[in-house]
């Protein structure tokens, strides 16, 4: 990695003075009472989390399909308009990262540990079962579905809050706040003041619980790993804590060396190993299988696109359920995850044109996603269809595993996917706890290591404390809480589509090249009139011959002209 820019650590008694103590005593205090809630009261709190979910679905899951489409629009919109050659830095100014790496970090960030638990399980779900408005046993209607919810739609909701915070950062020189990015919206002095904190403390409490969230699912995965390869045998509650606790103290380290260097090495660690376990299951599986889904994946995707993205709670076959448990409850937990994910791309896209930026964040990561699941479900279904299938008792956690036992060497390839799990639950929560630490004072590049820390360790108690409280149905409840506490900031990321407008609107690049298009356009208006009065001249002077034009005449044509 080249890396332009030195970034210089600010002193002990910098990062002390710099802490927000409104934000950060708010924020933790609210998250506290959250788990507090789940561990005394765990029958009362399950029962709110599912009223809320029903409420939230029945009542606002039509704002959340709306919006997620319209997201795509907006940035799509942003990223071909005149606006896309804007820099997310000075003019000229180099990018900060190369781009393997920069491609690399936003990817293990976004959805690695997501993309492990349900590469296998979710198309897998879809084809047995069915998606509203198809038939089970449909392969089409099963993989447009699932590379719906994990296609352009998140990264184009993650692309809105990096824009406007690495825009506000790297070229106007604000604090790298979400609150920050609102100030062409609201003001300086409110975005300064109560409303802002108020939209920091948000952002917080969605990514804590976003990220527990996926830590949870991360910890339970590698719990069926390790018995499913006969590691530990019937593998226990402790089985869990060890793995949060270990994998905790993993990230935590990370999380102190800084985004040069433990997220970027781990990072490209987890592309290596991706990469090995994909090119694993295509080629001992079956391959031309694969090679066939992912042209056709791609293709239905496209030409379902509008379809998926009308799909409401009213649109019959039981899509009211089916919304909540899967495509509502997505785009909850990539609005949960988009103020860190957010910042984190933010942080590390310095340098790039935001037609760049947008290009790379939309269609990579699609485009990765398209050929991870079609690989991975692809080689799920075609057990399912030829009578081998690996869904097992039904339970999600295991079914990656039970796949990789049916290949050659599954043994090894399940422990390098457990492998590969750890390392995506340390770049998922190392990012965040980054973040969260940068929030907490006031928008510094370089946090206090210590107030990173403190996130860190809590968001990774609070996964913990949850499941271990949760019984069987942990899980649910963990993202039914996620859903909860991601609706408030669904508001707050709409808003801000309105800020960005705005402050791209004020750059002064752009400003300059309007005034050069409007001059330029009053020269060619002038040219055009100078040139009609010349032929007009030439024409009077072919008709009167000349130099002998009729004074009356002339004068008349020049009234009239």
């Amino acid at each position: 990695m080249t890396v332009s820019r030195e970034e210089v650590a600010p002193t002990e008694a910098d990062q002390e003075q710099s802490i927000d103590w409104v934000v950060t005593g708010c924020a933790a205090a609210l998250i506290l009472a959250v788990v507090l809630w789940g561990v005394l009261g765990g029958d009362s709190f399950a029962a709110f989390a599912s009223t809320a979910l029903s409420y939230v679905v029945g009542s606002w899951g039509w704002l959340y399909v709306l919006a997620g489409t319209v997201f795509v629009g907006f940035i799509l919109f942003i990223a071909f308009s005149k606006f896309g050659h804007i820099r997310l830095g000075k003019d000229n100014e180099p990018p900060e990262f190369n781009s393997i790496s920069w491609v690399a970090m936003m990817f293990a960030a976004g959805m690695g540990i997501g993309l492990m638990f349900y590469g296998v399980t979710e198309p897998l779900t879809y084809y047995r079962d069915g998606v509203p408005g198809a038939q089970n046993n449909d392969v089409a209607s099963s993989f447009a579905s699932t590379l719906f919810h994990w296609g352009l739609h998140p990264w184009s909701l993650y692309a809105i809050v990096a824009l406007a915070i690495a825009y506000g950062t790297f070229r106007l020189g604000r604090k790298q706040l979400l609150s920050a990015a609102f100030i062409p919206l609201i003001g300086e002095k409110r975005a300064e003041g109560a409303l802002g904190k108020i939209i920091d403390i948000a952002a917080i409490f969605a990514t804590v619980f976003g990220t527990a969230a996926s830590l949870g699912l991360g910890a339970v995965q590698i719990q069926s790993g390790l018995d499913a390869t006969g590691l530990i045998s019937n593998p226990g509650t402790w089985v869990i804590v060890g793995t949060i606790v270990i994998l905790g103290l993993c990230f935590l380290a990370s999380a102190a060396s800084g985004v040069g260097k433990g997220i970027q090495y781990l990072s490209n660690t987890n592309m290596v190993l991706a990469g090995l376990l994909a090119l694993f299951v295509l080629i001992l599986g079956p391959t031309v299988v694969i090679l066939n889904l992912i042209p056709t994946s791609l293709g239905n995707y496209l030409s379902q696109f509008f379809q998926m993205a009308a799909r409401t709670a009213n649109s019959g076959d039981g899509a009211d359920e089916w919304l909540g448990s899967w495509t509502i409850f997505y785009w909850a937990w990539w609005v949960s995850w988009s103020p860190f994910v957010g910042m984190f791309l933010a942080r590390i896209s310095r340098g790039r044109t935001i037609r760049e930026f947008v290009c790379v964040v939309l269609m990579v990561p699609t485009m990765v996603t398209i050929i991870w699941f079609s690989i991975f479900g692809g080689a799920a279904v075609n057990a399912e269809e030829t009578g081998n299938s690996i869904w097992g008792d039904g339970e999600a956690t295991s079914q990656l595993f039970n796949l990789l036992q049916t290949l050659p060497m599954g043994q090894v390839a399940s422990i390098v996917a457990m492998i590969l799990l750890a390392t995506f639950f340390i770049t998922s929560a190392d990012s965040a706890s980054t973040v969260m630490g940068s929030m907490s004072q006031r928008g510094q590049l370089v946090a206090n290591r210590g107030v990173t820390v403190l996130w860190g360790a809590l968001t990774a108690i609070i996964a913990l404390m949850l499941l271990l409280t949760g019984g069987d149905e942990a899980l649910t409840n963990l993202q039914n809480v996620t859903i909860i506490a991601a609706s408030p900031f669904l508001l707050v990321i709409i808003a801000l589509m309105f800020s960005i407008y705005k402050a791209l609107s004020n750059d002064q690049l752009y400003l300059d090249e309007k005034a050069q298009r409007e001059y330029a356009l009053r020269m060619a208006r002038e040219r055009r009139i100078n040139e009609q009065s010349e032929a007009k001249a030439a024409k009077r002077s072919r008709r009167y011959g000349g130099s002998d034009v009729p004074q009356a005449v002339a004068d008349g044509n020049a009234e009239h002209s």
